[in-house]
């Protein structure tokens, strides 16, 4: 008898009721989502808390340490209060991080699906493209796109995205490989079923487990990566905050200051841990050999 697509439904149903169990039972990967969550809610309900915004300057309170006053973690050198900025520009760091997660998979995955089905010329084409956009160092190509737009957050996002669908593109590819020869497959063939229909429908939903954790991995780098060219000064600008610009204006005040530069180098460092943690425990609870 052959398998179809519906009596593979109970079985994604297991998987899935499965691959929650593991990764409920991964410490590393709760940890990571108590701090992912921690980090989005102090960034987006903070501000609404604090009685100053990101802007406000007192010339008065230049240099203020943490815990002074209202300021809970001090102020920069024009006074402006440090939490009110870094819960902007968590705001600001965040969306741009899922802003390539979102671009990046998508682009990745409809490339990595193509030429995982097709195989052949195409796959050797859309492959030939990838190795030339891994072949450039990211952070240089990324740099040297950032040296010719206007800095801001969505074109930060695109730019960043651009540099950042090649390797989702490769997982999907090779997913598409393995499952394209199933029962599921033929069985869709057999009814007639379009080419699109077979790969988005079909094929794409089966990789998903891959691409989720490719996804969540693509967050913490995105981050990461906007700290990096905001911090050398070509992503996003003064006034509007962003953790990377916070360090930039930091560093001339290290051993003045050191909180300028800790607060929001924490700030990083539970942003791209808690999503590396994340995609570490998506990993294991997708993968079928995996027993926790």
């Amino acid at each position: 008898m052959t398998t179809t697509t519906t009596d593979l439904a109970p079985r994604a149903k297991v998987f899935r009721s499965r691959a929650l169990r593991r990764f409920a039972s991964h410490k590393l990967a709760l940890l990571g989502l108590i701090m992912v969550l921690a980090l989005t809610v102090a960034c987006f309900a903070g501000p609404h808390f604090l009685p100053y915004d990101e802007l406000y300057i007192d010339l008065r309170a230049r240099f203020a340490p943490p815990g002074t006053g209202a300021h809970i973690f001090g102020t920069d050198p024009l006074g402006r209060d440090i939490a009110a900025r870094l819960f902007h520009a968590g705001q600001v760091s965040m969306a741009i991080g899922f802003a390539v997660m979102v671009i990046a998979t998508a682009i990745g995955s409809v490339i990595g699906v193509l030429s995982g089905y097709y195989g052949g010329k195409v796959s050797a084409v859309l492959m030939r493209i990838v190795d030339a956009f891994l072949s450039f160092p990211s952070v240089f190509l990324l740099l040297a796109l950032a040296a010719f737009i206007q800095p801001g957050p969505v074109m930060i996002a695109l730019i960043i995205a651009a540099t950042s669908w090649m390797e989702v593109a490769r997982i999907v590819e090779a997913e598409v490989k393995s499952l394209k020869g199933q029962d599921f497959v033929q069985a869709a063939q057999m009814l007639g079923l379009s080419e699109r229909w077979i790969m988005f429908r079909e094929l794409l939903p089966n990789a998903i487990g891959p691409i989720i954790v490719a996804a969540t991995l693509t967050v913490a780098r995105a981050i990461l990566l906007e700290a990096y060219i905001s911090f050398l000064g070509y992503g996003i600008q003064p006034p509007l905050p962003s953790w990377g610009n916070m360090l930039n204006g930091a560093q001339q005040y290290l051993d003045s200051a050191p909180w300028l530069a800790i607060v929001p180098g924490v700030a990083i460092t539970i942003a791209v841990a808690g999503f590396n943690f994340i995609g570490d425990g998506l990993r294991d609870a997708f993968d079928s050999r995996t027993d926790l």
